[in-house]
C-alpha cells in the first residue's frame, strides 16, 4: 500500500490538502519514532512547527505486550476497561505501572528535545504517527493533548482498522485517513519497507532534517 513512510506522509497530506485542512492547524506533533517522518514531511508542507506527544503501552500482568491501557509523559492514562475487566486487573498494579510508564515516556521526551516542548494550549494540533492498530498509545496521546487545553485536536495517520478509527472519532475532534482496510494485522503489513527509525534519526527530524533513508 505504501513504499515507505516518506510516501505515506506525501499520501496523507494529500488528503489533509483535499480536505483543506491548511489553515485548521498550528501544530504537528508526531508519536516516536516511527511518527516522525511522517511529522516532518506534513509539518514542513503545513509551514508549522513540529513536536512530539510521547506515550506507552500499560501492559497486562504477567504479559507486558498484552495493553490493558496506555500512558502519556503528562500522566494521561487510556484504560481498556473491558480488557482490565475481564482480566481482573487491580487498581493498584494500575496505578503503579501508570507513575512507571509515565517516567519512561518523560524521559523519552526529554531526550528528544532541545529547547523544551512547543505550547499547546489555544492551539489546533495534529497529531500524526505512521498508522494504528489498536490505537491504544493514540488514545493516551489525544488525553494528554486534551489535558494541555488544545483548542482542537485532529489524528493523521495513513492507514488504521476501520473500527479503530472510529473508536478514534469519538475521542478526537477528527481523524484523518488514507486507508481503512478491513482486514488488519499489523500496521507494516501495509508498507513495502517499514525499517525501525532510529533515536538519532528520529532526534534529527524533529529538530528539521527532511527523511531520506530508503526505509524512511
Amino acid at each position: 500500500m505504501f513504499q515507505n513512510r516518506t510516501e505515506a506522509a506525501e499520501r496523507l497530506f494529500e488528503v489533509i490538502d483535499a480536505r483543506d485542512l491548511e489553515n485548521e492547524v498550528d501544530l504537528v506533533v508526531a508519536v516516536p519514532r516511527g511518527g516522525l517522518p511522517l511529522g516532518r514531511v506534513v509539518a514542513d508542507e503545513l509551514e508549522v512547527p513540529l513536536d512530539i506527544v510521547a506515550a506507552k503501552k500499560l501492559g497486562a500482568p504477567g504479559n507486558s505486550e498484552l495493553a490493558i491501557g496506555a500512558v502519556a509523559a503528562d500522566g494521561s492514562l487510556w484504560r481498556n476497561e473491558p480488557l482490565i475487566a475481564r482480566l481482573g486487573v487491580d487498581e493498584a498494579y494500575i496505578d503503579e505501572e501508570r507513575e512507571r510508564v509515565a517516567q519512561l515516556a518523560r524521559e523519552k521526551a526529554e531526550r528528544y528535545r532541545v529547547d523544551g516542548p512547543e505550547t499547546v494550549a489555544g492551539r489546533r494540533v495534529l497529531i500524526v504517527d505512521d498508522g494504528v492498530a489498536t490505537g491504544a498509545t493514540m488514545f493516551a496521546c489525544v488525553e494528554s493533548l486534551r489535558n494541555a487545553d488544545a483548542a482542537s485536536v485532529v489524528v493523521a495517520v495513513p492507514v488504521g482498522p476501520p473500527n479503530t478509527l472510529e473508536q478514534l472519532r469519538q475521542v478526537a475532534d477528527d481523524v484523518v485517513v488514507v486507508e481503512a482496510p478491513p482486514h488488519f494485522a499489523a500496521v507494516g503489513q501495509f508498507y513495502e519497507r517499514f525499517e525501525q527509525v532510529s533515536d538519532e534519526e528520529a532526534i534529527a527530524m524533529l529538530h528539521g532534517e527532511r527523511p531520506g533513508a530508503p526505509g524512511v
